[in-house]
């Protein structure tokens, strides 16, 4: 084998060790953003980060909600399950709010009506959401070398095969056709 030609396999060999070990390395990172990216591209059909559970009770008759004091507070909150408050408000005379840990009770006195919502983090989603959309300090940083290293890992992957299912092959049209995509996606944006 000539000079160049032992040269052009170590590159290879380099090129095939340097996708697979990087692709392990960042799969976990991949499988993240990904389950974020699906979450956060639906917001308008569902919150991704948090789990709003709401209930209606009744207001019993006993409680007067226009002078109401910290006894009725606390029996409001047992009827909704909670044990202790933080600080509740009257922004109206017919109008109570509680607040708790995480949730809330908005009371009218008008319809009798109280409205409990508690909030909780959604699994696994809330996490991949707080390291997609930056929220930790510093994260900025890891997501870019990510960029870049996704960048790396789908240049080596272009080289991997050869012949008629390398890139020299069927491989340059697959790679055209993939880059048609965005390319239309944005045509319809900039003329609709």
């Amino acid at each position: 084998m000539s000079k160049h030609g032992k040269k052009r396999k170590k590159l290879e060999k380099l090129n095939r060790a340097t996708h697979r070990d990087v692709g392990y390395f960042i799969s976990t990172l991949v499988i993240i953003y990904c389950l974020s990216g699906l979450a956060l591209n639906h917001l308008d059909d569902w919150n991704p980060d948090f789990i709003i559970n709401k209930k209606e009770i009744v207001i019993p008759e006993s409680i007067d909600i226009e002078y109401v004091n910290a006894k009725d507070i606390v029996a409001l909150s047992e009827l909704v399950g909670e044990s202790s408050y933080k600080i509740y408000d009257k922004p109206t005379p017919d109008q109570l709010k509680i607040y708790y840990d995480n949730a809330s009770l908005h009371v009218n006195s008008s319809t009798g009506i109280g409205t409990y919502e508690r909030i909780s983090k959604r699994p696994i989603f809330y996490q991949t959401n707080v390291l997609h959309r930056n929220s930790l300090k510093g994260w900025k940083w890891v997501s870019d070398i990510f960029a870049v290293v996704l960048i790396l890992v789908s240049i080596t992957g272009l080289f991997i095969l050869k012949g008629k299912k390398g890139f020299k092959g069927r491989g340059k049209w697959l790679v055209l056709s993939g880059a048609l995509v965005p390319v239309i996606a944005w045509l319809i944006f900039m003329f609709s």
